[in-house]
């Protein structure tokens, strides 16, 4: 239920965000206020205000917040089903004719890239509810299984020492090795005991992930931290997904200025825009397959979708995006491929940095 809440709320607040960075013209509220602007007091002419843009019709109801977040998730007022199939079929026309200048006919990018960040998540939160409870709960349950094991073993080795001092005894020989190894058996028997029922560890049954030592104090300090709570660590990774995804912007746009830069006409704006769009579809790529994961589809078509989808959506991107002829845009889309996995790689890099020196 909980899972289902946030889901919903991050839904809502992803297209209240694209909202507020989509661009109104073009648009109309289908009510003309005759007057004066409340906004600037300019008289008005027709729906807008021409010298401040406000609409001419001001909602001044508890209704119009609903009118609103029924538009901000459903409608984008038309826009959307116009850009989406583009998007999925088109995706160079489409970046094509947003650079050249058709704006009021199709969400912007940016628009969209931060609607569906928002929706991918709010899929995750809805088909894999909290990500740290199930870490954590997978941890306690393999530690369980491990610590019942190991006293098993370690009750066996017991047994055996016990034995062996019992022959010393009666041969009258001297018993101090086998005690003391008697005694670190026992103390270990005991520490996992405490493990197993849920107790605190001491620091020398400790189950830790990596005892690595980096020289950069943060760091290893973060590292030991999510030694500690992994569920946690894996927790703040994913909410500074949720929060720096933006990053991918800046971070993928130069690889592909590095395509064209004998191609003086593009400019690193073409390719910002450009890389927001493919970057909206790849998520929504990601939400389609969740649910169709969950829907029952064999795992093997969704693994040959995840190879075999991008390569050729960038294809028709970039071949209409820039013009290209296919052999041009193939060979830029085998190396765009590598960029992108770079790309992914240093922000995932990045994230994990932030994560364990904030």
């Amino acid at each position: 239920m909980s899972g289902d809440i946030t889901a919903a709320a991050d839904l809502i607040t992803g297209a209240l965000g694209a909202r507020t960075v989509e661009p109104h013209a073009g648009e109309g509220t289908g009510h003309a206020h005759d007057g004066l602007c409340l906004n600037c007091g300019t008289r008005l002419i027709g729906a807008h205000c021409h010298a401040c843009g406000q609409s001419g019709h001001v909602h001044r109801s508890i209704g119009a917040i609903g009118h609103e977040i029924a538009h901000g998730v459903f409608h984008f007022e038309g826009k959307i089903w116009r850009t989406l199939p583009m998007l999925l079929w088109r995706p160079g026309d489409l970046t094509r004719r947003y650079v050249a200048g058709e704006r009021a006919r199709f969400v912007s990018p940016l628009a969209l890239f931060l609607f569906t960040v928002f929706l991918m998540f709010a899929t995750i939160s809805a088909l894999g509810g909290d990500i740290t409870e199930a870490v954590s709960r997978d941890r306690l349950n393999s530690n369980l299984i491990s610590a019942v094991g190991a006293v098993d073993k370690v009750q066996k080795s017991l047994e055996k020492s016990q034995a062996q001092r019992a022959a010393l005894v009666a041969a009258n020989r001297s018993t101090k090795d086998v005690d003391a190894e008697i005694a670190s058996l026992q103390t270990a028997i005991a520490a996992l005991k405490r493990t197993q029922a849920g107790g605190k560890r001491d620091d020398d049954t400790q189950f830790t992930l990596t005892n690595a030592k980096t020289g950069w104090a943060a760091l290893d300090h973060g590292l030991a931290k999510a030694n500690d709570n992994p569920g946690l660590a894996l927790y703040k990774l994913q909410t500074s997904a949720y929060k720096y995804s933006w990053l991918l912007i800046p971070i993928s746009t130069p690889f592909v200025a590095l395509l064209f830069l004998w191609r003086r006409r593009f400019t690193l704006y073409d390719h910002a825009i450009f890389v927001t769009y493919s970057l909206a579809f790849m998520m929504l790529m990601v939400i389609t397959l969740m649910l169709v994961g969950v829907a029952g589809v064999p795992g093997g078509w969704i693994v040959l979708a995840v190879f075999a989808v991008p390569p050729l959506h960038m294809f028709r991107q970039l071949r209409g995006a820039y013009s290209l002829r296919k052999r041009s845009a193939l060979w830029r889309t085998v190396v765009l491929l590598v960029f992108a996995w770079t790309a992914l790689l240093a922000f995932v890099l990045l994230l994990t940095l932030h994560g364990l020196t904030d």
